[in-house]
């Protein structure tokens, strides 16, 4: 017994709907308040999934731009801690939360505005315009 999938013509998979994308949240220039241990977790893992860097005042003084790749949440804050690379500096770096006094989303967000929904747009108005060879290209870094 063979099942044959079902024939779509090119206009009935292009007018398909897309599902919503994840709501991105807009955090560059954003200095939370660390009041609490759960406001700096927070911030901390809205820092880890943040695509740009981050600006840390220590709790010494020392204010260090960086782009952290990996954290882990211990008992502590003593305990807990981030990784992260700073510009011109290929070695990983780690900072125990304990030490941070506060934190700004200083750079640029890589990934804020580069929606799904974006990419199809530019593509159907290319493909109404009657361009050809057309294809969706990532944008440029700056």
């Amino acid at each position: 017994m063979t099942t044959e999938a079902p024939k779509y013509t090119r206009e009935q998979v292009e007018s398909l709907e897309l599902a919503p994308a994840a709501e991105h949240e807009k955090l560059e220039g954003w200095s939370p308040s660390l009041a609490t241990e759960e406001a700096l977790k927070d911030a901390i893992e809205k820092a880890f999934d943040y695509r740009g860097d981050v600006t840390f005042a220590l709790k010494s003084g020392q204010r260090i731009v960086a782009y952290i790749f990996n954290r882990r949440l211990g008992a502590t804050l003593a305990d807990s801690w981030i990784q992260y690379y700073v510009a011109d500096d290929p070695a990983k770096h780690k900072l125990a939360y304990s030490e941070i006094a506060a934190l700004e989303f200083t750079g640029k967000d890589r990934a804020a505005g580069k929606h799904w929904e974006d990419w199809v747009k530019t593509y159907n108005e290319k493909k109404a315009a009657g361009e050809k060879g057309i294809a969706l290209e990532p944008d440029e870094l700056d």
